[in-house]
């Protein structure tokens, strides 16, 4: 895919809003996308969107997530703000003054998450760390009546309000990268492989919130291997030591042959040799990761049926779990190479 359409595919997946048990209006973009290249399109029970190219018995599974982490209504008080919980793994000041849309019975209602003023701080509130609990979010209302009558209820899904923006040459910046440009690598892929092996892509959801959606799809499936598109972080930018984070953007995806020291995930070598070999032999550049950190699809895939060996490849990725979430499109295109290729032929296992 030439940059320019995969610039057009992230902003319009980052602009989408979906987040963990909530991501229909994404599956939504992406079944659009990805008919025209495949032979069957179903979403399951758990709300995975399957996608198949059918091919002979040898099957590969590739796994991205749709979900984006959010937050969640909880209660409404006396006055009409809104309690929240959050739904994935934020980074609690991130979310201090930022614009979010409840997305209600009635539509999308726009609101601001406030928390006491700085200048009626005490000494010892300043330096205490910021707690949801310490945070609401206001809509204009002044009852519980009102935020009713506008159609959000307890369990509301809410996300963040911030659109896509490109940047300097091929980097761009917006929400939900994580895993929105993971999805676009898929999406890219199957464009572009030509295999003769079956192909499970999968979309998947609850990522964000304990693997969910590939636990239940790979279960199903039971594929002979799977790749797992997510992000991952650099260590190019200031304040990361760079033996933690030893790959950058612009230099390509990156294989994470471990992830979280091991805890996590120990990809197959076999599968990592797969993956490294094809960028060699085609001139893709590839990064290979041994991560302290960070979890993804590839973990739950790796522990069903009898053990699937499974690898992440992901996408160098700034400010991860935020609303300014930053890519380079290069390393995009790439990944999307890599893959294609590597669908074309299969690991040695035996």
């Amino acid at each position: 895919m030439e940059i320019a359409e995969i610039r057009s595919l992230v902003e319009k997946l980052s602009n989408a809003h979906g987040i963990s048990g909530f991501e229909s209006p994404v599956a939504k973009i992406i079944k659009e996308e990805v008919a025209p290249y495949v032979d069957e399109v179903r979403t399951d029970a758990m709300g995975n969107l399957v996608a198949v190219k059918k091919g002979d018995d040898f099957s590969i599974m590739l796994a991205a997530h749709m979900d984006e982490i959010g937050l969640m209504v909880q209660y409404v008080d006396e006055h009409g703000f809104i309690r929240f919980v959050a739904i994935g793994g934020w980074f609690n000041p991130v979310l201090v003054s930022q614009r979010v849309l409840l997305h209600g019975e009635k539509g999308t209602v726009p609101g601001v998450l406030g928390m006491k003023p700085p200048h009626v701080m005490s000494e010892e509130d300043r330096k205490k760390p910021v707690s949801l609990a310490d945070m609401f979010i206001d809509v204009g209302a002044t009852s519980p009546e009102e935020v009713e009558a506008l159609g959000i209820t307890i369990g509301t899904p809410i996300t963040i309000d911030r659109e896509f923006v490109p940047l300097a040459g091929t980097c761009v910046t917006g929400k939900a990268f994580d895993n929105r440009a993971g999805c676009v690598m898929l999406i890219g892929a199957l464009r572009e492989m030509q295999t003769k092996h079956t192909v499970y892509a999968v979309f998947t959801v609850q990522e964000e919130v304990g693997l969910k959606g590939a636990k239940t799809s790979s279960f199903a499936l039971n594929p002979d291997v799977a790749i797992a598109t997510d992000v991952t972080i650099p260590g190019d930018s200031p304040g990361i030591e760079r033996r933690k984070a030893p790959v950058f953007m612009g230099k390509g995806p990156v294989v994470v042959a471990v992830s979280a020291s091991g805890r996590g995930h120990i990809a197959d070598p076999r599968i990592v040799s797969w993956l490294t070999k094809t960028g060699k032999k085609f001139g893709i550049p590839v990064q290979v990761e041994i991560g302290d950190g960070g979890n993804t699809d590839a973990s739950a895939i790796n522990f069903e049926r009898g053990g699937i060996p499974s690898v992440p490849v992901s996408v160098p990725a700034r400010y991860i779990h935020s609303p300014v979430e930053v890519i380079d499109l290069k390393d995009l295109q790439a990944g999307i190479s890599l893959l294609a290729k590597a669908v074309a032929t299969k690991p040695k296992l035996n």
